[in-house]
């Protein structure tokens, strides 16, 4: 018995309608891979990376988890990054982190929450470092809204350190690393106006 037969109802409206304003669209997808942009965000069902900027499929590769975290043990991710800076040739690796961010707010609770605090511990350490001037602000939103600012810098400079950037660094290879942040509440996105560049 299929239970979801839903979903698959939406995915051939859903085909028919590219096809409609794109003729021969999946024979080409199908053909090659060739995306300009590295998305690395959160794993929240509110914030669909292609639709944010724009993009169809095929011209985003893309990378989620929860809070966007960028650590150098998680070999899912630094797989996913070499594999878009080295196979695919992106030109821009893009971290964004979204207000509202449930795994932000959960690294500032002082309860625990099972399994994913031991994920979470990276944001704590970046909430510790920085403790005084999130904790000067008077509400719980803005804090959170700033952690999550500070998470994604972070983050970007934790991609900027991988052994994946510095060697395209050294083959020369451009590409360059942003930090932005989507807010839910609005659909816009903000340029935290830190850029990481091969060239630098």
């Amino acid at each position: 018995m299929k239970h979801l037969e839903h979903l698959f109802a939406n995915n051939r409206r859903w085909t028919r309608k590219v096809e409609e304003e794109r003729p021969g669209f999946f024979q080409q997808l199908a053909s090659q891979q060739a995306p300009e942009y590295l998305w690395v965000g959160c794993s929240d069902s509110r914030v669909p990376a292609n639709e944010i900027v724009g993009l169809l499929p095929g011209e985003l590769f893309v990378h989620r988890n929860v809070a966007n975290i960028i650590v150098h043990s998680d070999l899912n991710a630094l797989s996913v990054l070499q594999y878009a800076v080295e196979i695919l040739r992106v030109r821009h690796v893009i971290v964004c982190g979204h207000y509202g961010c449930g795994g932000i707010r959960a690294a500032m609770e002082d309860k625990r929450h099972g399994l994913i605090d031991n994920w979470l511990c990276h944001i704590k350490d970046i909430y510790r470092y920085h403790a005084d001037r999130i904790n000067a602000l008077p509400s719980d939103t803005e804090r959170c809204d700033l952690l999550c600012e500070l998470n994604v810098i972070e983050q970007v400079k934790n991609i900027a350190q991988t052994t994946v950037i510095r060697d395209a660094r050294l083959r020369g290879q451009q590409v360059t690393v942003h930090g932005w942040v989507y807010s839910i509440h609005n659909g816009l996105l903000k340029d935290l106006e830190i850029c990481v560049d091969t060239g630098d």
